[in-house]
């Protein structure tokens, strides 16, 4: 049994960039898994709330079968 990769990507991802979204891609040839976490930041006023960043990632993300959003 071969060990699964899985990769941790945590941000704010506030706002999504296309940054976010090459690194993301670039994940899912170097790992099985990818991770991407959506952080708060209490101190911090977010341009888009955790719901819509959550969704622009699913959106993005969806063609992607070893990314999970959360």
């Amino acid at each position: 049994m071969t060990a699964q990769r899985t990769a941790l990507f945590p941000g704010t991802f506030d706002p999504l960039t296309n940054g976010h979204v090459d690194v993301i891609q670039r994940a899912t040839r170097l790992f099985d898994r990818i991770v991407v976490a959506i952080g708060t930041n209490t101190g911090k006023r977010p341009a888009f709330t955790t719901e819509e960043r959550l969704s622009q990632l699913r959106r993005v993300c969806s063609d992607m079968p070893n990314v999970e959003v959360g």
